[in-house]
């Protein structure tokens, strides 16, 4: 993957702009990812004081919001895109008149082909030690039985998942690398401090599913960012995310079902 030379924004030095650009990126990322972050702080906290086995207990990514599967499926679709919204709200802020207009982001037309399939190989690369890495944090009752969906089979579902999928993607790397790395850079940060900031955001968020997941979306920050800072491209990041999203959400069911012991559900025997 070739180093992408765009143009960074400038850094800011004065006091009275570089206080409203740290108020700016506090407001997007309590916007994005607020009321999931001190969620997930409560939430592994509640289950940290449980006298279940943290190992034993059941974390739901995508449930269902609704009996009936057109209400289902109109507020799945709803949250998907209010959920998008800190994204366009991200693009607007970054977007320059020249080209290329989201350069600060590492988002740039050329070369998407290649750059998707460096992502497609970013995910292989990741997903299997990831796997590992969460049945070692069961082993050692770190990780809560993880559910990434316990939506019904109807005919949207899997579309749905997808679109799901999508969301995080793009939620995820757009703002907490791609906005994050540009706004702190103008900031005059260090590029580690930029990574390791960036790392504990990611793994915040995902807190409720425990601390083996906590460490693991850190390092796997550390990874993303680090590649990012290195290279400067964002859309290979995404497109790990959604292949490693969208594997785990469809593959689920049928892997479940086929080994529940596994995955630690109950056989039905």
């Amino acid at each position: 993957m070739a180093r992408l030379r765009h143009p960074l924004l400038p850094i800011v030095s004065d006091h009275y702009d570089r206080r409203r650009l740290g108020a700016e990126l506090l407001v997007v990322l309590a916007i994005a990812f607020g009321a999931s972050t001190f969620n997930s702080i409560v939430t592994i906290v509640n289950r940290l004081t449980m006298e279940v086995a943290l190992s034993q207990q059941t974390a739901t990514i995508t449930r269902s919001y609704d009996s009936r599967p057109l209400f289902d499926l109109a507020y799945q679709l709803i949250s998907i895109v209010f959920g998008l919204m800190p994204v366009v709200l991200v693009l607007y802020l970054v977007w320059r008149r020249d080209r290329p207009h989201l350069g600060a982001i590492g988002l740039e037309r050329r070369f998407w082909g290649r750059q998707t399939g460096w992502g497609v190989a970013l995910a292989f690369a990741i997903g299997i030690p990831g796997l590992l890495f969460y049945f070692a944090g069961k082993a050692l009752d770190l990780t809560a039985t993880v559910v990434p969906t316990s939506l019904d089979q109807h005919w949207w579902t899997i579309p749905v998942m997808v679109l799901i999928a999508a969301r995080a993607a793009l939620l995820e790397e757009l703002v907490v690398v791609g906005y994050l790395f540009a706004r702190l850079r103008q900031l005059a940060w260090g590029a580690w401090a930029v990574i390791g900031v960036s790392a504990v955001v990611r793994g915040s968020y995902h807190l409720y599913q425990g601390i083996g997941p906590f460490f693991g979306n850190v390092a796997m920050g550390v990874l993303f960012g680090w590649l990012y800072q290195r290279f400067g491209r964002v859309l290979p990041l995404v497109i790990a995310h959604f292949v490693i999203d969208l594997v785990v959400f469809v593959g689920y069911p049928f892997a479940a079902a086929a080994w529940p012991e596994l995955f630690g559900l109950p056989t039905g025997d």
